[in-house]
C-alpha cells in the first residue's frame, strides 16, 4: 500500500491498482516482452486516474468538506461526507473529474500533433497518457450509476427521480455489455453486467446492496 499527500489531500494507492494496470498494459504491448513499455503504461494510467480523482477531490475541498483519494483496481474514488452538498455542488464535483481528465488528454494530444517529437519511449508515454485520459473520461460519462455519468444524471434529476437514474443505468449497461461482448471485450461485458445488477439491486430498496 502506497500513501502520500498531494495539495494537502491524502492519497492511498492499493496494490491491486498497480496489478490491474500492469495486466492491461501487458495486453497492449502483446505480452511481457517489453517490460519498459508496461512500466510506462502503468505510470501513465496512474497519472491519468490520479488527475481524474484530483478533479473531484479539489472541488470537494473547495466546497469546504474533508476528502481523501483512494486508487483501487480499475479506478478510484474521492471520499466526502454523505448528504453534505446540494444538487448543484454534487453535479460540479462529479463533473470536475472527467472534465480535468479530458483537458489533460486533449492538451497532450495537441502537443503530439503540433510538435515534431521523435519516435521514442517518451512519445509512446505521451500517446498512452492522452489515450487513457480521453478513454477513461468518456467511459466515466456513460449514464450508468455509479460511474460519473450516472451520478451526474442523478444530480440533474434529483432524489425524487432516482428510479429513472437506475432504470437508465440498467438499460445502458445491458446495451453496452452486449456491444462489448460482440467485439470480444469480455472485461467490459463483465463490468457492465455488474453495474446493471447493482442498479437493479438498488431499485429493490434498502438493504439489497
Amino acid at each position: 500500500m502506497f500513501r502520500f499527500r498531494l495539495f494537502g489531500i491524502p492519497v492511498t494507492v492499493l496494490p491491486w491498482f498497480w496489478i490491474t494496470l500492469a495486466i492491461i498494459g501487458s495486453q497492449t504491448v502483446h505480452g511481457f516482452s517489453d517490460l519498459f513499455r508496461i512500466v510506462l503504461f502503468v505510470l501513465a494510467g496512474f497519472i491519468s486516474v490520479l488527475v481524474h480523482e484530483l478533479g473531484h477531490a479539489l472541488t470537494i475541498k473547495k466546497f469546504g468538506a474533508p476528502t481523501e483519494i483512494v486508487l483501487q483496481a480499475f479506478g478510484g474514488f474521492a471520499t466526502y461526507p454523505p448528504n453534505r452538498f446540494n444538487r448543484l455542488q454534487d453535479f460540479l464535483l462529479t463533473a470536475a473529474g472527467p472534465a480535468i481528465q479530458i483537458v489533460l488528454g486533449l492538451v497532450i494530444f495537441l502537443l503530439i500533433r503540433t510538435v515534431d517529437l521523435p519516435d521514442s519511449m517518451g512519445l509512446y508515454f505521451l500517446k498512452v497518457l492522452s489515450g487513457i485520459s480521453l478513454f477513461w473520461a468518456f467511459i466515466n460519462l456513460v449514464p450508468v450509476f455509479p460511474l460519473d455519468g450516472g451520478q451526474l444524471l442523478n444530480a440533474m434529476l434529483g432524489p425524487k427521480n432516482k428510479k429513472i437514474t437506475h432504470i437508465t443505468g440498467i438499460i445502458v449497461a445491458i446495451a453496452l455489455g452486449l456491444l462489448a461482448l460482440k467485439f470480444g471485450f469480455i472485461f467490459a461485458t463483465f463490468f457492465m453486467g455488474y453495474f446493471a445488477y447493482l442498479n437493479f439491486q438498488i431499485l429493490q430498496g434498502p438493504g439489497r446492496v
